[in-house]
C-alpha cells in the first residue's frame, strides 16, 4: 500500500517521544476530500445564484477573503518564516525553563491558531512540562477565532489576547501550586500527526500570489479607503479568486487542520489559511443569510437571554473546533453579544487545538478544558456586571 510522506518519529518541535504511525495515503487523500467536496459545490452554487442572493454571497466571499484570510496568511507567513529562520527545540526549551514553563506555555497558547497549544500538550505527554502548563496554554488560546478578531476588531484583540495570556499564567500557577494532577499514564502509545508534504506545490504559490494583493485590499479597508471606487473590478476578481483557491486547497488537502512543522512556510500558510477560511466563510454566510434574507432579529433574540449570554458563550467554548468560536466572534463583531460573552468564550475555548490534544492525552485535555471554565466564569461575569459596555 502506498504510504503518505514520511513522518519523523521524534519531532522535537512537538516534543513527541512516542512512536508515530505513518498513515496510509488513501486514509488522508480519500475520505476527507469526499466529505469536503459537497461543501465546495454548495458554495459554488450559492455564489453563482442569480439576483440579489448570488450578489450577496459573492460579496460575503470577497469580504471574508480581504477582511480575514489575507491577514491570516500574512500573520502565518511571518510566524512560520521566523520559526524556520530561528529554529530551536521548543520541547527542550520548555523542559529547561522550569519556573518559566507556565508563562511560556501561556505565550504559545496566546499565539493565534492552535499550533502552540498542541506543542505544549505534546510536551506534557512526553514529560517536558507540568499539568499547569497545559491549563495555561488551553486557557490562553483563542484558536483560529483570534485571526478574525485581529483582522476586524484589533482594539478588542489588544485587550482579549493579553488578558487571556495573563489569565492563563495565573490559572497554570494555581493548578501547579494546589493540585497534583498527572495524566501522563493515559498518553496514547502512538499518536498521529500531519504527514509531511515536503515540497512547495503550484497551489501554494497560487495562494500566496493572490494573498499579496488581497492583503493590500485588506489594509486599504482598514484605512477606510473606498475599495470599489479605488480598485474597481480588481476587488471582486482578487477576492473571489483568493476564496476559490482557498476552497480548492481545502477540498483536496491531505491534512485536517494542522501542517507538519518540517514543511515549508509557504505550504503551511496555504494549507492552514484555507482551513481557517472555510469556517470564516461559513460564519459570514450564516450571519448575513439569517439577518438579510430571513429577517431574523438576532439582537432581540440575544437580548432576551441577557444574564445567560456569558455562560452560553463559555459552554460553546467547550465544543472542539474553531467553527463555533468563529461564530461567537462574528456575533460580537456585529454587536449582538457583549464583550463579557466574547472574553468568556475566548478563555474557555481551545479551538482546533482540542482535537490533537485529545488524541495525544485525552484526560489531560478534557480536565484542563473544564478547569478553564472557572476563570472564564469569573472574568466574563466581572465584565458583565462591572463593565457591561466595555468595547
Amino acid at each position: 500500500m502506498a504510504q503518505s510522506p514520511e513522518v519523523l518519529q521524534n519531532d522535537s518541535a512537538y516534543g513527541v517521544a512516542p512512536k508515530i504511525n505513518v498513515i496510509p495515503s488513501n486514509e488522508w487523500f480519500g475520505p476527507f476530500r469526499a466529505k469536503r467536496l459537497p461543501v465546495a459545490l454548495i458554495l459554488l452554487v450559492l455564489a453563482l445564484a442569480p439576483g440579489d442572493f448570488g450578489e450577496l454571497t459573492r460579496g460575503l466571499l470577497v469580504d471574508a477573503y480581504t477582511q480575514v484570510s489575507a491577514f491570516v496568511a500574512a500573520t502565518l507567513l511571518l510566524f512560520y518564516g521566523a520559526e524556520r529562520v530561528f529554529r530551536f527545540d521548543i520541547g527542550e526549551l520548555l523542559r529547561k525553563a522550569r519556573g518559566a514553563q507556565v508563562p511560556l506555555a501561556a505565550l504559545l497558547g496566546a499565539t493565534p491558531g492552535c499550533g502552540g497549544a498542541v506543542i505544549v500538550v505534546a510536551a506534557y505527554s512526553s514529560g517536558n512540562v507540568g499539568f499547569g502548563a497545559v491549563v495555561a496554554t488551553l486557557t490562553a488560546t483563542m484558536g483560529d477565532a483570534a485571526f478574525l478578531l485581529i483582522a476586524t476588531r484589533p482594539d478588542a484583540a489588544m485587550v482579549i489576547l493579553p488578558l487571556s495570556f495573563a489569565v492563563g499564567i495565573t490559572s497554570g500557577w494555581i493548578v501547579d501550586l494546589f493540585t497534583r494532577f498527572d495524566f501522563r499514564a493515559s498518553v496514547n502509545a502512538s499518536c498521529e500527526i500531519a504527514p509531511r508534504i515536503g515540497r512547495i506545490r503550484w497551489r501554494d504559490l497560487a495562494y500566496l500570489s493572490v494573498a499579496v494583493p488581497g492583503l493590500v485590499l485588506g489594509v486599504s479597508q482598514l484605512l477606510q479607503v473606498d475599495l470599489e471606487a479605488t480598485y474597481g473590478v480588481l476587488l471582486p476578481i482578487i477576492g473571489l479568486t483568493g476564496a476559490a483557491v482557498g476552497v480548492l486547497i481545502w477540498v483536496i488537502s491531505p491534512l485536517m487542520a494542522m501542517t507538519h512543522t518540517k514543511d515549508t512556510p509557504v505550504t503551511r500558510v496555504a494549507e492552514e489559511t484555507s482551513f481557517i477560511s472555510i469556517w470564516v466563510i461559513g460564519a459570514y454566510l450564516a450571519y448575513d443569510y439569517a439577518v438579510v434574507l430571513l429577517g431574523v432579529d438576532l439582537q432581540a433574540a440575544f437580548s432576551s437571554v441577557g444574564f445567560l449570554l456569558p455562560l452560553i458563550a463559555i459552554l460553546v467554548g467547550f465544543i472542539p473546533g474553531c467553527g463555533p468560536q468563529v461564530l461567537v466572534t462574528t456575533l460580537y463583531i456585529n454587536g449582538l453579544i457583549p464583550f463579557a460573552a466574547l472574553i468568556g468564550n475566548a478563555i474557555s475555548n481551545d479551538g482546533d487545538a482540542l482535537f490533537p490534544a485529545i488524541a495525544l492525552n485525552p484526560r489531560a485535555a478534557v480536565v484542563a478544558t473544564l478547569v478553564s471554565a472557572v476563570p472564564a466564569l469569573i472574568v466574563a461575569y466581572s465584565f458583565f456586571f462591572f463593565a457591561p459596555d466595555f468595547l
